[in-house]
């Protein structure tokens, strides 16, 4: 039997993940995306993995700078997560109305998550449809303490009774 995109689809729809929004910029150039690949590689160094689909402006800014930076959501942010997946007009600025602040590398971070990093590519592994990126994180700010945002089987859910 030959694995297809849909089972694969299907198959992590059981896999639970928190919900995080990668940032990029180039020059004057900004851009996110939401993403649940996300994850910590190792404490010493710090690294992270994030995967982006390619063709995707986000992935694009990455591509061209080496760095990003991830906002971690927190469980009442359901929306800034379906902003940032695309679930907005075309063409609208997902950032606009939302505080934003920087780290070291000036991408912009979401003031309202829980805990924001700064990252800088240092492996990179490109397939048909999307690249891995592996990076050291540079920098960590913590913003809330409150709980994340959890996403499992294509909704929204919150941790605890």
């Amino acid at each position: 039997m030959q694995v297809t995109a849909e089972m694969v689809r299907h198959a992590m729809r059981r896999w639970t993940t928190g919900v995080a929004v990668v940032t990029a910029r180039l020059d004057e150039q900004i851009h996110g995306m939401t993403v649940n690949s996300f994850t910590s590689i190792s404490l010493e160094p710090p690294l992270v993995a994030v995967t982006l689909a390619a063709g995707t402006r986000t992935q694009s800014l990455v591509e061209q700078t080496g760095i990003f930076g991830i906002t971690i959501l927190s469980e009442g942010q359901a929306d800034i997560s379906d902003r940032f997946a695309g679930r907005t007009p075309a063409g609208e600025d997902r950032f606009a109305g939302l505080e934003t602040f920087e780290l070291e590398s000036g991408v912009p971070l979401l003031r309202a998550g829980l805990v924001s990093l700064d990252c800088r590519v240092v492996h990179h592994y490109a397939t048909e449809t999307a690249t891995l990126y592996i990076a050291r994180v540079t920098a960590i700010q913590h913003t809330s303490e409150e709980s994340p945002l959890v996403y499992h089987n294509r909704l929204y859910h919150k941790l605890g009774g």
